[in-house]
């Protein structure tokens, strides 16, 4: 039986699909959805502006509740050995590897991003990372026994840190889930979630299968609602003993200064705005693809994009020509489409500030392509076309500022030097690649540029063995990989005696002659 298709190509059935999984409301807490006490809202599709699902936030009283039911799963959790952990982690995994279509298709709706980039990117990478801390739950590691001081042995133990209370972004909402989630509940901890209002569906499916792979109630729980009110309850409430951030450096700021209150442990993953920089010798074909790549993945919603290209004069005219002539072939369209390449926006308040930048720009750069939204039958979606600007000065607002949209600025340099200072001089320090086949380059630019990943040749992919963070006015501490679990454990060191002296060599320093 054929379905009818909606605007965005996704047909009835589909759509009707997610909606049907979330059907309890917009919170998940203590192993069960429910509605939300707080103002309506609605999740909107930004291809077509259509309301898709219209829900209630969570107040501060579903907050509390999320709270509440991770305190009290807490105790069984951390104890549970790691191996059980592993297990819950691992069925997970094959559960989401299970239903990767659906997951795919309610990413693309909530917020527009292709169905190739949903399904190829976002789905697949959000199972590998949860079948990494199956595997990473059995090693979380401590120094080992030892004697450091002759009349003793010490080891170290890792330990829980408690509630964990993270707060995820809308531009990738499944994946920034898992980056919150798995390594958290992999060392113990219990976690509330608060997801963008924007975009809630995946976060909740995911929840839904973590229950259903035998996940603990109250070990994960969602609360959906805005920052002012569900958000800064969260990072305020005194059971809460750790707040995880993505998002922007502003949002960042202002969560610091009301974690402060309650000497929480931060973890924050912040704003970038990603250097690019070409050396003479670099190829350019390569060069000029991973430029428009890197800049328009995901319409630019990316911290780690490339914002910034620097080239070196010799290549910088034919640099230009060859981004300005690939990004003429980028197709816009529908976002259920899998032959398109770019999809709107994940909303229209953010296509029109990204719009606005532009137009600013335009008084001290040179727009070559793009600036302008589409029309035709893309005119009632949020979409913007690939924008590329030259001329712009260093210390301008497009250069300095994140625009998170899909933008890149180029910008020549003469000697190596410039182009390094130049790739640092920048509020951020997130990400970062170079271009070039000369080795000793390379490795000066590994070393020289400030930011928590330089690619080589190259610029986007993770693994989720590697570490994800900034530096500087990005943030600070690690997603993925084992060393996020530095953020998420407790170092405790332990010390036991060995001589069974009641009276020991340093009780002098308190007894004097005794």
């Amino acid at each position: 039986m054929d379905h009818a298709t909606d605007a965005t190509g996704a047909t009835d059935a589909d759509v009707a699909d997610v909606l049907e999984r979330v059907a309890g409301g917009a919170q998940y807490i203590d192993g069960r959805p429910r509605a939300g006490g707080g103002a309506p809202h609605a999740v909107v599709d930004p291809a077509t502006g259509r309301t898709v699902w219209s829900y209630a936030t969570a107040g501060p009283a579903d907050v509390d509740a999320a709270v509440a039911a991770a305190k009290a799963a807490l105790p069984g959790w951390a104890a549970t050995a790691p191996a059980e952990r592993s297990a819950v982690l691992h069925r997970l995994s094959a559960a989401l590897d299970a239903t990767a279509g659906e997951l795919a298709r309610a990413e693309t709706l909530q917020c527009g991003k292709p169905i190739r980039l949903s399904s190829g990117f976002d789905v697949p990478g959000t199972v590998d990372n949860t079948a990494f801390f199956a595997g990473a739950a059995r090693h979380l590691e401590g120094k080992a026994a030892g004697e450091y001081s002759p009349d003793h042995t010490s080891y170290v133990r890792r330990e829980p840190v408690g509630v964990v209370g993270s707060i995820a972004p809308w531009n990738y909402p499944l994946q920034m889930a898992g980056w919150k989630i798995l390594p958290a509940v992999a060392a113990g901890n219990t976690i509330v979630l608060k997801p963008s209002e924007l975009t809630p569906l995946t976060a909740l499916l995911f929840a839904r299968a973590a229950t259903e792979a035998g996940l603990p109630d109250g070990v994960l729980n969602i609360v959906t609602g805005t920052g002012p009110v569900a958000g800064e309850h969260l990072v305020t409430h005194p059971d809460v003993a750790m707040t995880s951030f993505t998002g922007s450096t502003a949002v960042g700021t202002r969560i610091a200064a009301l974690a402060a209150g309650t000497v929480k442990r931060l973890h924050l993953e912040l704003g970038g705005k990603a250097p690019f920089v070409v050396f003479d010798d670099a190829d350019l074909e390569a060069s000029v693809h991973g430029a428009v790549a890197a800049a328009l993945i995901n319409s630019g919603q990316d911290c780690t994009a490339a914002t910034r290209a620097y080239v070196q004069r010799p290549l910088y005219d034919a640099f230009v020509a060859g981004v300005a002539d690939l990004m003429a072939t980028v197709r816009l369209g529908d976002p259920a489409d899998p032959a398109t390449d770019l999809g709107p926006l994940t909303s229209f308040a953010h296509r029109d500030r990204v719009a606005a930048v532009v137009e600013r720009a335009r008084a001290y750069a040179t727009v070559v392509t793009g600036g302008s939204a589409p029309g035709d039958k893309l005119a009632a979606g949020a979409y913007y076309r690939p924008t590329l600007l030259t001329g712009a000065p260093q210390e301008s607002e497009a250069v300095q500022r994140e625009i998170f949209g899909p933008v890149l600025t180029v910008l020549p340099f003469d000697g190596d030097e410039q182009g390094l200072a130049y790739a640092n001089d920048t509020p951020y320090g997130l990400a970062a690649s170079a271009w070039t086949r000369d080795v000793y380059r390379a490795g000066r630019a590994a070393r020289e540029i400030t930011a928590g990943c330089v690619w080589i040749n190259d610029h986007i992919p993770i693994v989720s063995e590697m570490p994800h963070g900034g530096a500087k006015r990005s943030g600070f501490g690690k997603d993925m990989s084992s060393y996020s679990f530095e953020e998420y454990t407790q170092v405790k060191h332990v010390m036991s005696d060995n001589t069974g002296v009641a009276r020991k060599d340093w009780h002098r320093t308190v007894f004097g002659a005794v």
